[in-house]
């Protein structure tokens, strides 16, 4: 007997060690290119925990250790069969770990002594592959009735005599008790492995939405409504979003969690496009229409992962002349009213943010105006049930003045000023107030003319909300830590001996950061064919970078997956927007494009070509409906310049030529023709306004051959060059001018930036949109030009300094006849009318 005894514990260490041993080289494959994973058994004994373990990605194997009358079928079936390591949710285990590959339908299995999970999933196991099991409480009586009969374990078949039978049952449950441990650990393995295999690069599940185009084609707003979008759950559950990584803002649009970064940490990226434009016209060239219908035409038509990255719109060009930013035609998100008005609030939470420092700078201005060093002390570092001590934020300041002391009453009268004493020169505040609408009467204003105000008025500004560093710094952050650090990092105006004033001497900074908690989250919406589109931040391009946010890139780029494609958008001309998207968004978020998408039209190479003005709701000139071959090769001058300077940058080029039903084929060949000699690897014609994604496969080809092949991408300039070098280099290698001309007071500020350390950040110039040089009315590509700039602001938290170009205004206003005339609700319905 001991000798067969002895057999048996051999043969239960070799199978123990076996499985040990698998275990670890399974566990060493799975992290060796994933080295942040942690295959973590969650243990529980609180019923309740079971769903929440169930959703967290954390967590890859669940084991109940609870009392056997808690083991009801329903509860054991509750887990999440993923996660299910003890047999449970029997069917899914038995599916993934039964070890059983003999045959054994029609044997009888006795099972003695056994409880809980273990009995449970040992029972099952054994009547799914077709045995008679009996369970029974040990007892010696038992032996008589068994050992004449056949007792078959997990793994052993035997028939003994009565001893033979008692010693392997105890040595049957010692290993089973013993092993048990080690099968869940391997099954732990098992789950984590099943877990990284889904994150891996798989084609989506997408289920494109039906896209039934008319001719001539409706209004945009009739086209949104035509279409039921797809439930926002349904959409993230397709692209493969878990559900606690989604905050659902109704049924069409929600915010998506940046915990997503971290569960996809180790996914490789997909391609990464950019669209950008030639100088447009002031109606705009299509470049949202273009990015939407692109991705339609990969997801919904090639079947390729791929998502669209917009920025948000602002209300005041969707109340004023320009319209909405959600695309237009067959190419739109949807829903655009939802898309165009509000959407998850974000903007006026920037609002709110921006306008909180205002305030702050204002009454700090006039508390340190009307009180002593002491009462402002005492009203700073108040006693609270009698005990007085610093805030974190009143701490970081006292580090920043190199105090080191934590006790209140530790400081010296001198210490005190310091602490206390920002002494900000109201000639020198340079943060202004924003609202998000097109005022120009804000543009210049008096505040301060109350009497509670004390005398204390001084002159300032509005400028649009979008145009408020915050939004850049929403646009460039990678979280929510680094966003608090750059929020703090705001300079909002200088003290009368010259030293910088920040948002965290303000002590506004953690205010701001919570405002701003909710807004950092991209907001996920879907284009009309149920693809898609992360919408987050709206910076001008222009006044700022013009870029959507670096995070809706960073999460769309893992989403989609190594084979998959991102397309964003980049403001107005390559010479603004994608010149701002390389050297200043690249630089931060460390990404690298793939191929650029330039968008042209006929319309506006023809007023590069010497064609008549064109102004918005103003109706078009013969010119541009008529055929005009001469002043179309003439305006190539300017898709020329544009797609050199893509090259300046390294990357290649796909010419989209947005086709509008006024240009006839002869146009569309010659810009064509005329862009691939200029150096286009491709140039294709577009029809997704009136066709959808139907109307972009051909560019959605293009794309895909061109983004495979590899490029050479570089910056065009050092940030260890001065700022006046910098600011030259764009001006003559993107702009073509010949030269810079500094204004006095922009030297000034150069000099007080080098000052201050501000010297080796990228530049943001602002410059205007409807020319590559200052001039809005020189067309083509302007040459012989001086680049004057007036005036150089520092936005330290985005990190850029950016100057001003000519004469730049940062709040828009609104045309004689805006877009609100036509704007209505209907009270019945609830329904927006007039919308574009």
């Amino acid at each position: 007997m001991m000798l067969l005894l002895m057999k048996y514990a051999l043969c239960v260490h070799l199978i123990y060690s076996d499985i040990v041993q698998r275990s670890r080289e399974e566990l060493k494959a799975i992290r060796e290119p994933n080295p942040g994973l942690k295959p973590t058994l969650a243990i529980i004994q609180v019923i309740e925990e079971i769903l929440r373990l169930n959703a967290d990605s954390r967590v890859h194997g669940i084991f109940l250790h609870l009392p056997q009358s808690f083991l009801s079928k329903s509860v054991c079936n509750a887990i999440k069969p993923q996660k299910d390591v003890d047999g449970l949710n029997i069917q899914h285990f038995l599916f993934c770990n039964s070890p059983l590959d003999a045959p054994l339908v029609g044997k009888m299995a006795v099972l003695l002594g056994l409880e809980g999970p273990l009995k449970a999933t040992l029972q099952f196991l054994l009547q799914n592959n077709g045995m008679m099991v009996q369970t029974h409480q040990w007892s010696s009586k038992h032996l008589d009735t068994w050992s004449s009969g056949q007792f078959l374990g997990v793994v052993w078949y035997f028939q003994q005599q009565r001893a033979m039978l008692y010693c392997l049952y105890v040595f049957f449950s010692i290993y089973l008790l013993f092993v048990a441990a080690v099968v869940i650990c391997q099954h732990v393995v098992r789950s984590s492995r099943r877990w990284i295999q889904e994150q891996q690069y798989q084609p989506w599940r997408l289920r494109p939405l039906k896209l039934q185009s008319l001719s001539p084609v409706p209004s945009d707003i009739e086209i949104s409504r035509a279409q039921t979008p797809k439930p926002i759950s349904q959409l993230a559950q397709e692209i493969g979003l878990l559900p606690e990584e989604l905050e659902a803002y109704g049924n069409t649009k929600a915010k998506v969690h940046l915990s997503l970064l971290n569960r996809l940490q180790h996914q490789p990226n997909g391609k990464y496009v950019l669209v950008a434009g030639i100088t447009p016209t002031p109606l705009g060239e299509g470049k949202s229409t273009v990015t939407i219908g692109l991705v339609q035409a990969l997801s919904a038509h090639l079947k390729l992962n791929s998502f669209a990255c917009l920025r948000q719109p602002s209300q005041g060009p969707t109340f004023g002349v320009k319209g909405g930013a959600a695309g237009g035609g067959y190419a739109q998100v949807i829903p655009m009213e939802e898309f165009n008005l509000h959407l998850t609030g974000d903007i006026h939470a920037i609002t709110a943010a921006n306008n909180l420092v205002a305030a702050a700078i204002d009454a700090r201005i006039l508390h340190e105006a009307t009180q002593s060093d002491r009462a402002l002390y005492s009203r700073l570092v108040p006693s609270v049930n009698g005990v007085r001590c610093f805030s974190p934020i009143q701490m970081a300041r006292l580090q920043h003045l190199g105090i080191n002391k934590s006790d209140p009453s530790g400081l010296t009268p001198e210490e005190v000023r310091a602490f206390v004493r920002l002494d900000l020169d109201p000639e020198k505040v340079t943060w202004q107030r924003v609202v998000d609408t097109n005022d120009r009467f804000l543009r210049k204003i008096t505040v301060g003319q109350a009497n509670t105000e004390k005398g204390h008025a001084r002159q300032t500004q509005f400028d649009i909300a979008v145009a408020s560093e915050i939004m850049a710094i929403l646009a460039l952050t990678d979280g929510l830590a680094d966003m608090r650090a750059r929020l703090g990092l705001m300079v909002v105006g200088s003290s009368r001996n010259g030293q910088s004033i920040t948002a965290d001497d303000l002590g506004v900074t953690g205010a701001l950061a919570v405002l701003m908690k909710d807004a950092i989250k991209p907001t996920l919406m879907q284009t009309l064919e149920g693809t898609p589109v992360f919408v987050h931040a709206g910076p001008f391009a222009n006044i700022a970078h013009g870029n959507s946010s670096v995070l809706a890139d960073k999460l769309a780029l893992k989403l989609v997956g190594e084979e998959g494609y991102v397309v964003t958008e980049a403001g107005f001309g390559a010479d603004i927007g994608m010149e701002k998207f390389f050297n200043i968004k690249c630089r931060t978020s460390g990404l690298r494009p793939d191929v650029v998408v330039l968008v042209a039209t006929v319309r506006a190479l023809k007023m590069h070509g010497g064609g008549p003005n064109v102004t918005a709701g103003v109706p078009l000139p013969k010119e541009y409906i008529n055929e005009n071959l001469q002043l179309v090769a003439d305006g190539c001058s300017n898709l020329k310049k544009q797609i050199q300077i893509a090259h300046l940058f390294g990357v290649s080029v796909v010419v989209a030529l947005n086709v509008f039903k006024t240009d006839t084929q002869a146009e569309i060949d010659m810009v064509c023709r005329i862009a691939e000699a200029s150096g286009a690897s491709a140039a294709v014609q577009c029809h997704h306004w009136s066709r959808g994604g139907r109307g972009s496969v051909e560019l959605a080809h293009a794309v895909k051959k061109v983004a495979s092949q590899k490029n050479h991408f570089q910056f065009l300039y050092n940030l260890q060059d001065s700022i006046v070098e910098k600011i030259r280099t764009i001006a003559q290698k993107v702009y073509g001018a010949d030269d810079i001309e500094l204004s006095p007071e922009a030297q000034a500020k150069i000099d007080h930036y080098n000052q201050q350390g501000f010297g080796a950040l990228p530049i943001c110039m602002a410059k205007t949109h409807l020319s590559l040089s200052h001039m809005p009315e020189k067309k083509g590509v302007p040459t012989g030009f001086i680049l004057p700039i007036r005036d150089i602001r520092a936005s330290i938290g985005a990190g850029f300094i950016y100057p001003l170009v000519g004469t730049m205004s940062t709040m828009p206003g609104l045309p004689t006849r805006p877009c609100f005339y036509d704007i209505d609700l209907d009270p019945v319905t609830e329904e927006i009318k007039g919308l574009f």
